[in-house]
């Protein structure tokens, strides 16, 4: 099959970029003697996180209970959430991935441990739990080094619970500040006789400078696979490593500089760039002035007017989109290429685990 063969639109993955992007990292990451333990949301597929390991991750990180069972369904033994787990059902499932595969979580209060205690009772096998700390992204996670201790110590007390260290995901830009961050937590929790096992970091953007968090353990890198507009508006990569396009037809030319796609919110997500050099909902490849200046639901408004050759109906076009993880989970299939050759079509598998 071609990939003028394919429907539209439709998700297409150059494999030959995406390798480059997983080498490139795997490489920097073994220089600097950190480990990787990627971030499967980007592309939710055990293809890429079985190469990811072949290549010298030393695991996986899944978001949520559900990605993790098709990953362990696939084979994959060492699994990390770093999300709050709550609520029995969500915490049956949780204990019985527990009896297959090496599995840890996060939490960030004494509500989250008690429903791991009240759950996992068995000392012999227990479920080992980071304390998720806030570095400055004021997301998720405690505030300070007293609170993280306190954290660890309920965790330590509970029979079926081990603690195993903190996690966090960083803001962008602030290498030595959440190395300061995790420095004084790691320093407070050896203090109190809790000394972390693990210390994992995370986030794509500042993936280049993440050995200056020295006291990190590991590394959960996730967009980098694929990269996509914001990930190169945030000065990681350029648009040429950007490994995943949305192949879309342009289905209208109501005027002039204006085209419309057979690609809209569904297909492209509504994602801005964050960046004043890429604006509108995505990059046209083939027309590097054009600007995709609105999206409906099926339709993806273009404008041409920066444009010297402008696309005509039945012309098709591939999008590197806004945000890339969000793409992979609207498509039910992917098609990797080579070239103008689709090598093979795979069902995305952990799309729409949301729980």
């Amino acid at each position: 099959m071609k990939i003028s063969d394919l429907d539209t639109p439709a998700v297409i993955v150059d494999t030959a970029i995406a390798e480059r992007n997983l080498a490139k990292a795997q490489a920097y990451a073994d220089a600097h003697g950190l480990p990787l333990r990627p971030h499967i949301k980007t592309h939710k597929l055990p293809k890429w996180a079985k190469r990811q390991i072949e290549l010298g991750a030393v695991g996986i990180t899944c978001q949520k209970v559900g990605e993790a069972e098709v990953m362990a369904d696939a084979g994959i033994t060492d699994i990390f959430l770093p999300y709050n787990i709550i609520g029995a059902a969500k915490l049956d499932r949780l204990a019985a991935l527990h009896q297959r595969i090496a599995l840890s979580v996060t939490a960030d209060s004494a509500a989250t441990v008690d429903g791991y205690a009240g759950r996992f009772t068995d000392d012999a096998h227990p479920l080992p739990v980071l304390v998720e700390v806030d570095t400055g992204a004021g997301r998720c996670g405690v505030g300070t080094p007293e609170d993280v201790v306190a954290l660890a110590k309920q965790i330590d007390a509970a029979p079926g619970l081990r603690f195993d260290g903190v996690m966090t995901y960083p803001p962008h830009g602030k290498t030595a500040a959440v190395n300061a961050a995790l420095g004084a937590i790691k320093d407070a929790l050896t203090s109190a006789g809790l000394p972390p096992r693990q210390i994992s970091n995370g986030g794509s953007p500042d993936f280049d400078r993440v050995h200056e968090v020295t006291n990190a353990t590991e590394h959960r890198p996730g967009t980098y696979i694929y990269h996509d507009r914001m990930q190169v508006g945030a000065g990681r990569g350029a648009l040429t490593d950007c490994a995943l396009t949305v192949l879309a037809t342009v289905v209208s030319r109501p005027a002039p500089d204006r085209a419309v796609l057979d690609a809209g919110s569904k297909a492209l997500a509504m994602d801005a760039s964050g960046h004043p050099d890429f604006p509108g909902h995505g990059h046209l490849v083939e027309y590097p002035g054009a600007v995709i200046i609105s999206l409906s639901e099926e339709h993806g408004v273009v404008d041409l007017s920066a444009c010297a050759s402008k696309p005509e109906i039945g012309d098709r076009v591939r999008v590197i989109p806004n945000h890339v993880c969000v793409v992979s989970n609207l498509f039910d299939t992917v098609h990797l290429v080579s070239g103008d050759d689709v090598t093979e079509t795979l069902p995305v598998a952990a799309r729409g685990r949301l729980g």
